[in-house]
């Protein structure tokens, strides 16, 4: 697992790394695209409520608290993984973070409460990304913005907008917006 490992690029938390497990389709957020999206978003999420679906390596949660955070929520089905997870946690002595071992589908079934920033980045060969926009609309706070990853672009339901957009390599990755 010591070739798992990821950076945390900035924050209270900058430099450390954060390990994760082989896992079909666990790909971590490149520190190049995680920089621009922290740029996008301002430097600092102090306050804001983040919900990291499809978790995987933590990165992007991670960060998120790192850099301010008030709550994190990351979901994530394997079982390894999420275990990784919580090592993590442990490790960089976290707080304010739940991790909540389900798929994101399900998870996404049962408002429960509504995050500042989403963040969406599934498995490509899974695709979820346009299946995932039009069920995070109860899960939003007002002016919430959404972060999505995809292999190709994403066809925005009524409602939503994107604010920004890029791409590296094969990676598609946006910051949206729901106009509730």
């Amino acid at each position: 697992m010591t070739r798992n490992r990821v950076r945390i690029i900035g924050g209270q938390w900058r430099s450390r790394l954060v390990q994760f497990p082989d896992a079909p389709g666990l790909r971590p957020t490149p520190d190049r695209v995680r920089e621009t999206l922290f740029n996008w978003l301002g430097q600092r999420l102090d306050g804001l409520a983040c919900l990291d679906l499809f978790a995987g390596s933590g990165a992007l949660g991670f960060e998120a608290l790192s850099r301010g955070a008030r709550r994190v929520v990351m979901v994530e089905r394997d079982r390894a993984t999420a275990a990784a997870l919580r090592a993590s946690a442990l490790k960089l002595e976290a707080t304010n973070l739940d991790i909540v071992e389900s798929d994101a589908m399900r998870y996404l079934d049962k408002p429960r409460e509504r995050f500042d920033v989403v963040f969406v980045d599934p498995p490509y060969a899974e695709n979820l990304a346009p299946v995932v926009m039009p069920r995070l609309a109860p899960h939003l706070a007002a002016g919430a913005r959404v972060y999505a990853e995809s292999a190709k672009p994403v066809d925005l339901p009524t409602g939503w907008r994107a604010l920004k957009e890029d791409r590296a390599g094969a990676v598609r990755f946006a910051l949206y917006q729901h106009d509730a």
